[in-house]
């Protein structure tokens, strides 16, 4: 078994599109990133390479790479899992948190982690989504960003 964590950080900014875990969130600000900026999955892609010491999604997805522009993040989830089943792994469990102060994702919850179970090949019940707030601290508090964590396992 090995594990693997991953944490990604985007500036919100108006005009863009907020994409969490492959799911388009109603929001007035979306985040800053080359590709689409889903900071739910480029933190899953970092645990995910970072289980076998592969390097981070920087290594891999280089933001200035023009191919890589506003591209969906899923496609950088499902090469980190391509790498993973090259070499005899399968993910037993993800385990994902964000914070965001707004908008609320309780609405939207369950659409994220089925989204994120099927990308990984899992059932909703092998993936946990939870979504924390700052309290208005800091920058994700004052709605000027959004964080991620993720942690994952993987078996042979």
């Amino acid at each position: 078994m090995r594990i693997g964590f991953g944490w990604d950080l985007h500036k919100l900014e108006e005009g863009r599109k907020l994409v969490l875990g492959g799911v388009e969130i109603p929001s007035e600000k979306g985040c800053l990133g080359h590709s689409d900026g889903d900071v739910v999955l480029h933190a899953l892609t970092d645990a995910l390479l970072g289980s076998l010491a592969l390097g981070d999604i920087g290594d891999h997805f280089k933001d200035t790479e023009p191919k890589w522009k506003d591209a969906k993040s899923s496609v950088f989830v499902k090469e980190a899992l391509r790498h993973i089943k090259e070499k005899g792994f399968y993910v037993s469990n993800a385990d994902i948190t964000i914070i965001l102060e707004k908008p609320k994702l309780y609405p939207f919850k369950d659409k994220i982690r089925e989204n994120i179970a099927a990308l990984l090949d899992l059932t909703k019940e092998q993936v946990s989504f939870k979504a924390k707030t700052k309290e208005g601290m800091g920058e994700v508090g004052k709605s000027e960003a959004v964080e991620s964590f993720a942690v994952v396992l993987i078996d042979k």
